[in-house]
């Protein structure tokens, strides 16, 4: 394992830039318009960032072995299986707001370049404070058993059922700006000339009176993507040590991130129409983080005590894949009664 800060020639970082940067832009132009996603669409678009992330995998087996291209794998994987329970609570969040489908799309956008910034700063931050020693080890190991004990609490608890409008993030948007309560457009703010428009319109004649005077004014849209984005540190704060787990050297774990959160779009349309059947992965995301508890624990022991037990990129990949594969295959095998 490579425990230098940049233990990576320089064509690499580039070659990681430009294919993140293309992926990006792609990913931009590719679902600028407000027409829903049909699943066909989302399924061909998951598959095609999968293949731009083996891609990267290959180059890096073809140009630093097979250990370093395992240790990306292993990331991007766990990064796509950890990023469904924050699909999830997004799911919820369109519910609540009552997004139509024709914008949901947006909202993600906004949500994934979210991420890639939020990663960036909880990269640095993590891979840094391992670098002080084992003692930190211990700490993001008892982080990261704390976050399965927390999603094996809420297995089985309906998101639908919490009332958004306590959300820190929520309370903190409708004080920076008054908000409509209805959406218009894909507009995220409004303008006081475009709130007039909306308030002459004969249907919006009983909330005249109760819109107070200011330059900007936030729609559902806008308090819906804040929470989205905070919501995402939070998510951030507990997935970053468990991929941090795989890896130390800053552009794997990063590139691993960004390569998946990159199909999270197109991913959370497939997952919305496949919810009803993957009812035990959230199990097998629960194992996971227990698992890269166990790793990060055994791996602090080693280095504290003397003994422990040492566990290589391939045997990682290898458990991380095994235990998804068990948790799509159990919903298959014991589906919802419902």
């Amino acid at each position: 394992m490579i425990h230098h800060s940049l233990g990576f020639p320089i064509e690499t970082v580039l070659m990681f830039i430009i294919l993140a940067l293309t992926a990006i832009i792609i990913d931009l132009y590719a679902h600028h318009n407000d027409k829903p996603i049909s699943l066909t669409s989302a399924i061909m678009w998951s598959l095609f960032w999968i293949i731009v992330a083996l891609g990267f995998a290959l180059y890096l087996y073809f140009h630093h072995g097979s250990e370093i291209a395992s240790l990306f794998i292993t990331g991007y994987v766990l990064e796509k299986a950890l990023s469904v329970d924050n699909l999830f609570v997004i799911m919820a969040l369109f519910s609540w707001f009552a997004i139509p489908n024709n914008y949901r799309h947006r909202l993600l956008y906004w949500g994934v370049i979210g991420a890639i910034i939020f990663r960036a700063i909880f990269v640095v931050i993590g891979t840094g404070l391992l670098s002080l020693g084992p003692w930190m080890e211990l700490s993001f190991s008892i982080v990261v058993a704390l976050t399965g004990f927390m999603m094996l609490k809420n297995q089985g608890h309906d998101e639908k059922i919490k009332d958004y409008s306590e959300h820190f993030a929520y309370r903190i948007a409708k004080r920076i700006f008054p908000s409509y309560p209805k959406i218009v457009g894909h507009h995220f703010l409004l303008t006081q000339k475009q709130l007039d428009v909306e308030l002459a319109k004969p249907e919006n004649s009983d909330i005249i009176h109760k819109m107070p005077k200011s330059v900007l004014y936030a729609t559902p849209l806008f308090l819906c993507v804040v929470v989205i984005e905070l919501s995402d540190v939070m998510f951030a704060f507990d997935s970053v040590p468990a991929v941090i787990a795989v890896s130390q050297e800053p552009l794997i774990v990063y590139s691993a991130m960004i390569f998946a959160i990159l199909g999270l779009r197109t991913m959370y349309f497939v997952l919305e129409a496949m919810q009803q059947y993957l009812v035990h992965l959230g199990k097998a995301v629960v194992c996971l983080l227990f698992f890269i508890a166990a790793k990060l624990a055994l791996n602090a022991s080693e280095h504290l005590f003397g003994y422990g037990i040492s566990i290589s990129p391939i045997v990682s990949l290898y458990v991380v894949l095994v235990i998804l594969s068990l948790g799509i295959i159990a919903s298959f095998i014991w589906p919802n009664k419902h």
